[in-house]
C-alpha cells in the first residue's frame, strides 16, 4: 500500500510539475506587445508612423489607428492574418524603394518573427507598465521543492525584501551582511533629516544594544522638525522654487511663505493627496484658509517677465504651459510637454489632450504683471480681527455675498482688471510694458467688461500732476459718459482710490480719456493706472457703524503689508476660452477645447467639478496609475541614489523600465490603501528594511554581476546633495543654526557673481547666525544661483527638475577646499576639535576625524593627517601673513597651531567619505 501511495504522490506532483510547465511555455510563446513589439516600433517606425508623422496615413501611435485603413485604402494590419498584412510585406519586401523601414537597415529575422507572431495571435495592443490601474501585488514568498513549499526567509526584515530577495536569487546574488552602528546612524540621518542626527540621539542609539533600537532610532529622526526641512529640499526642484522671478531682470519675489508652508506640511506628514491638493487647488477648496492661498504658490513659482517691450499674454501663456508640464513631471513622471506641437510619438497622448488639460490653468487671475498678482496680503493679528468685523457688519446690514466678496478683495484684491490688458491705444501706452500710462488727450480700451449692477469703480493709481481729469466712456470713444473723475496728484508711490459709475447693465467695452491743460509736453504721462475693480458700493449707510466699518475697510485696503503669490480662478464674468495651438504656437489658435484629461488613463471623477478642485481629485484617484508610483520612485531615489525606475522624469515606453516593478507597485498600492498616503510611513517601512541596512562594501563577483547595484545586493555609495553638502560641514563644525522658517538669508558669496547693472542688487551678506542656517534657506537667484551648491549639482529651478544627474569633478573639490565659506567652516570646526580633543594635535586631529565620519580614525590615517598638519605648522609659526590667509586678517588665538589644524580640518570636510553617504 506505501509503495502505491509514493508512486500516486510522484504521478500527481509529475502532473503538477508538467501543468506549470505547459502553462510556463504557453505564456513564454505569447508575444507582448509592449516588452517585445513596442520597443521596435520605437526604434524603427515611430519616426514617420506616429504622433508627428503619419506617413501613408499610418501611425503605430493607437491601435485605433494602426487597424485604420490607410491611403492605400487597406488597413496595414489585419490581425489573425500576417500573410494579407501590408505590414508584413512591406518589412519583408527585398526591394529597397518598397522595404520598410525607409533608407534604413531592414528589420532582423527574429525582428520580422516577432510581428509575423504578434499579428497572427491577434496583434493586441497593450498598454504600457506604468498607464495600467496600480494593483495589490502579492508579497513572494521564498519557496523550496519546485516552488511548492513556502520556507521563511533567513534574511528579510518586511516585505520590502521579499521582492529584493527573490530578484538577487534569480541573478544569483546574495545580499551583504548588515552595515555596523556607526554607518546606520550616519546613513538614515543624512536621509531622514538631511544632516547627522542631535548628540542626544547619536549617544542613546549607539548605546542602546536591543532589536528595536534602529527602529527606535528611525521613529526619533522622523519626528524631529529637521525632518521637514530635509523633504521641502527635495521638493523645491519639483516646485521650481526660487526667490526671484526669472528672466532678464530676474528680480525679486517673496514667496519664501510657501517654503514654511512645505516645511509644515512635511512635518504634520500632511497626507500626500491632500498635499498635493492644496498645492494645485488650494483657493479652491470650500472657505479657504491663508494656507490653503500659500499652498497654491506652487503654481505661483513659474518666471514672470519684466522685461520692457514683452508681450504680457505670451508669458502669461507660457507660465501656464510651465504649470501643465510641471505638473506631469513633478506629480506623474511623464514627458507630457511634447504634446503641445504634436500628439506624443511614443505615449498614448494626443494633440489635443494637452490643451484639454492645460484649460484647467488657463482660467486664472495671473497675467503676468510687475507686482505678480494675484496676491495674498498678510495682516497683523489686530487687522485680522478688524477685518473679521467688517466682514460680520457687511454679512449683518448688506448680505453674505457681499461679505464674502468683501473678505476676498481686501485679502487679495481681487478679482481686479490688470491695467495691462487695455488696448487701442490713443497718445498712451503700457509703460514698460507693465502700467497703463494716459498723456495729455490720451484714451484707450478696456474690453468685454460685466457692469452689471457696478456702480462703484476702485483703482490703483498714481500721478504726480494736478488738473488731469479722467473720462469712462461706454462703448466707444464718444460713447455715454458713465464716469468723471478729477485725477488728485500725490506725492509719490501708488494709492488707492474709488469712484462712482452711473449703473450700466450687461457687458460692455469701456473708453478712457484723459486730459489735463497743465501739460504741454507730447511725452508726459499725466497718470499711471495698475488696476480697476468694479463694484457695488457698500450698502447700509443709514445702518449704525455704517462709517466706522467703511474707515476700517479703507484702512485694510490700502494697508502696506506683505504678500505671498497665489493662484486665483476668473469669475464667470472674466472666463477666458482655450484653443489647441496649432504646432504649439500660442498665435495660432485652433479649435475650441474645455477642461478634460487623457482618456488613456483614468477617468476624470463623474462628481468632481471641471476645474483644478476636480483636477486634484483625479490627480489623487487610487486609479490614477501614474501619482502614486512616481512618488514612491522619488522617495527610493532619495534613499538609494537611484529610483526603482531610473529615469524619473519619464516613466512612459522611451524611458528605462523598473527593475523591480512589483516592488513599485506593491509600495504604491499600500500608499494609498494601507498608510493613506502618509510618506512618512513610506520612507518607515524602507529604512527597516533589510535591503537599506546593508554593507556598502562590494565583492569581485558582486561587482561584475551587477555593477551599478540595480538588484540591490549591497548598499549604494550616493554623493551627499549640494545642501547636505553645506549643513553637515555646518553641523561638523559646530556652527549650525537652529532657527527655522522665514525670509532667505545671505551666506558668504564672492563678490561679482550678481551682476545686476540695472538695478544695481547686491548680495548682502547676512549677519549673526543667519549666514549659518541650512542650505534650504539660502536665497534663490535663478540667473546666479549659489555658486557652491551649483558645483555640487544644484539646479537653477527656472523649470520643473525631477532628477539631479550627479557629477564627480575637480570644481567640487576645490570648492569644499578654497570657498571662503568652507574656509570659515574650517575655522570654527578647528576650534571645536581644540575645546575637545585636548592639548596634542594628534588627539584633535582623531577627534576632529570621529566628528566627521561617525568612527574612530585608524593609524593610517592619523599618521597622514598629523604629517600634514606638522608640515602647515612649519610653514605657519614663521610667517604671519600666511596664518592671516588662512585664519582672515583678525586671527584668533593660538596662531600656527589653530591655523595648521583649521588646514587639517578642511582636509576633513574635503574627504571622500564625508561627502559621500555610503
Amino acid at each position: 500500500m506505501k509503495s502505491i501511495s509514493s508512486i500516486l504522490i510522484i504521478a500527481l506532483l509529475v502532473l503538477v510539475l508538467s501543468i506549470i510547465s505547459f502553462a510556463w511555455i504557453g505564456k513564454k510563446d505569447t508575444v507582448d506587445f509592449t516588452t517585445q513589439i513596442k520597443p521596435i516600433i520605437n526604434k524603427h517606425c515611430i519616426s514617420c508612423h506616429g504622433g508627428v508623422k503619419q506617413k501613408g496615413g499610418f501611425s503605430f501611435l493607437f491601435r485605433e489607428e494602426a487597424m485604420a485603413v490607410t491611403e492605400s485604402g487597406q488597413p496595414a494590419i489585419i490581425p489573425g492574418e500576417p500573410a494579407k498584412s501590408e505590414l508584413m510585406r512591406r518589412i519583408t519586401n527585398k526591394d529597397p524603394e518598397e522595404r520598410m523601414p525607409y533608407k534604413h537597415d531592414p528589420l532582423t529575422k527574429e525582428e520580422i518573427n516577432l510581428f509575423s507572431k504578434w499579428i497572427k495571435q491577434g496583434a493586441k495592443w497593450g498598454d504600457h507598465w506604468a498607464y495600467t490601474p496600480v494593483k495589490n501585488t502579492p508579497v513572494p514568498l521564498p519557496t523550496t521543492f519546485f516552488g511548492l513549499i513556502n520556507k521563511k526567509s533567513s534574511w528579510a526584515k518586511n516585505e520590502v525584501d521579499l521582492f529584493i530577495e527573490q530578484k538577487l536569487n534569480e541573478q544569483e546574488l546574495a545580499p551583504s551582511k548588515q552595515a555596523n552602528k556607526q554607518t546606520l546612524l550616519r546613513r538614515v540621518s543624512l536621509d531622514i533629516i538631511g544632516m547627522p542626527a542631535p548628540e542626544n540621539l547619536a549617544k542613546k542609539y549607539l548605546a542602546d544594544n536591543s532589536e528595536s533600537a534602529y527602529a527606535t532610532l528611525v521613529d526619533s529622526l522622523l519626528a524631529l522638525p529637521k525632518y521637514g526641512e530635509k523633504w521641502t529640499s527635495f521638493w523645491l526642484d519639483l516646485a521650481r522654487y526660487a526667490d526671484t522671478k526669472g528672466y532678464e531682470r530676474d528680480v525679486n519675489r517673496n514667496i519664501w511663505r510657501y517654503r514654511d508652508w512645505l516645511i509644515h506640511a512635511f512635518n504634520d506628514d500632511k497626507p500626500y493627496d491632500r498635499f498635493l491638493t492644496e498645492q494645485i487647488a488650494g483657493d479652491l477648496l470650500p472657505n479657504p484658509t491663508d494656507d490653503d492661498y500659500i499652498a497654491s504658490a506652487f503654481h505661483r513659482n513659474t518666471m514672470t517677465n519684466d522685461e520692457g517691450g514683452t508681450d504680457n499674454e505670451e508669458f502669461r501663456t507660457s507660465a501656464v504651459m510651465d504649470r501643465v508640464n510641471t505638473t506631469w513631471q513633478a506629480t506623474m513622471g511623464t514627458t507630457f510637454a511634447c504634446v503641445q506641437c504634436h500628439s506624443h510619438p511614443y505615449d498614448p497622448f494626443k494633440h489635443d489632450d494637452y490643451y484639454k488639460f492645460m484649460a484647467f490653468f488657463n482660467d486664472t487671475r495671473d497675467e503676468d504683471t510687475e507686482a505678480d498678482y494675484p496676491l495674498l496680503r498678510h495682516y497683523n493679528d489686530s487687522m485680522k480681527l478688524e477685518l473679521d468685523k467688517v466682514a460680520n457688519w457687511i454679512q449683518q446690514n448688506d448680505n453674505p455675498a457681499k461679505a464674502a466678496e468683501a473678505y476676498t478683495f481686501l485679502k487679495t484684491w481681487q478679482p481686479a482688471i490688470n491695467s495691462l490688458t487695455a488696448d487701442s491705444f490713443v497718445n498712451a501706452e503700457l509703460s514698460d510694458t507693465k502700467w497703463l500710462a494716459l498723456r495729455n488727450n490720451a484714451s484707450c480700451r478696456l474690453q468685454n467688461l460685466e457692469l452689471q449692477n457696478k456702480n462703484q469703480l476702485i483703482y490703483r493709481y498714481q500721478s504726480t500732476i494736478s488738473g488731469g481729469t479722467w473720462t469712462i466712456h461706454l462703448d466707444n470713444p464718444k460713447g455715454k459718459v458713465i464716469a468723471i473723475i478729477p485725477i488728485v496728484p500725490l506725492k509719490n508711490g501708488w494709492t488707492i482710490a474709488a469712484s462712482n459709475l452711473f449703473v450700466t447693465a450687461g457687458r460692455h467695452n469701456l473708453y478712457f480719456s484723459y486730459s489735463n491743460p497743465t501739460i504741454t509736453s507730447p511725452e508726459t504721462n499725466g497718470v499711471t493706472f495698475d488696476w480697476f475693480y468694479f463694484t457695488d458700493k457698500l450698502s447700509g449707510v443709514d445702518k449704525k457703524g455704517f462709517a466706522a466699518n467703511k474707515d476700517a475697510y479703507w484702512k485694510l485696503l490700502t494697508a502696506d503689508v506683505p504678500t505671498t503669490p497665489i493662484m486665483m480662478e476668473n469669475p464667470a464674468s472674466l472666463h477666458r476660452t482655450s484653443y489647441v495651438f496649432e504646432r504649439g504656437n500660442w498665435l495660432v489658435k485652433g479649435k475650441k477645447v474645455t477642461a478634460d484629461v487623457p482618456h488613456s488613463l483614468n477617468p476624470f471623477p463623474a462628481d468632481a467639478p471641471k476645474n483644478r478642485l476636480g483636477l486634484a481629485s483625479w490627480l489623487t484617484s487610487d486609479q490614477n496609475p501614474l501619482t502614486a508610483r512616481t512618488l514612491v520612485n522619488h522617495i527610493w531615489q532619495q534613499l538609494f541614489g537611484t529610483g526603482l525606475a531610473e529615469t524619473l522624469e519619464d516613466m512612459g515606453s522611451q524611458g528605462i523600465a523598473p527593475t523591480h516593478p512589483e516592488l513599485l507597485d506593491w509600495l504604491s498600492y499600500r500608499l494609498m490603501h494601507t498608510d493613506k498616503w502618509s510618506i512618512k510611513k513610506l520612507i518607515k517601512s524602507i529604512v527597516l528594511s533589510a535591503t537599506y541596512q546593508q554593507d556598502a562594501a562590494v565583492t569581485p563577483a558582486a561587482l561584475q554581476k551587477d555593477p551599478y547595484n540595480k538588484f540591490y545586493s549591497r548598499s549604494s555609495r550616493v554623493r551627499l546633495t549640494a545642501e547636505q553638502v553645506r549643513d553637515q560641514a555646518l553641523c561638523i563644525s559646530g556652527l549650525m543654526s537652529s532657527k527655522m522658517y522665514g525670509p532667505s538669508v545671505y551666506p558668504y558669496q564672492p563678490n561679482g557673481i550678481w551682476l545686476s547693472p540695472w538695478s544695481g542688487e547686491k548680495w548682502v551678506q547676512s549677519k549673526g547666525e543667519d549666514q549659518y542656517r541650512r542650505a534650504l534657506y539660502t536665497y534663490w537667484k535663478r540667473s546666479a544661483a549659489y555658486p557652491s551648491m551649483m558645483a555640487f549639482d544644484a539646479v537653477s529651478r527656472e523649470v520643473c527638475t525631477v532628477r539631479r544627474i550627479s557629477t564627480n569633478t575637480p570644481l567640487q573639490a576645490l570648492t569644499t577646499l578654497n570657498d571662503s565659506a568652507f574656509l570659515d567652516i574650517a575655522r570654527h570646526f578647528a576650534n571645536r576639535m581644540k575645546q575637545q580633543g585636548g592639548v596634542a594635535a594628534s588627539n584633535q586631529i582623531a577627534t576632529g576625524f570621529k566628528l566627521a565620519t561617525n568612527h574612530a580614525i585608524d593609524e593610517k590615517s592619523l599618521q597622514a593627517l598629523l604629517k600634514l598638519y606638522n608640515t602647515a605648522f612649519s610653514s605657519f609659526k614663521s610667517n604671519g601673513k600666511k596664518i592671516n590667509k588662512v585664519m582672515g586678517i583678525n586671527a584668533t588665538a593660538g596662531g600656527a597651531e589653530t591655523a595648521a589644524l583649521t588646514v587639517v580640518a578642511n582636509v576633513l570636510l574635503n574627504l571622500d567619505e564625508v561627502v559621500t553617504k555610503n
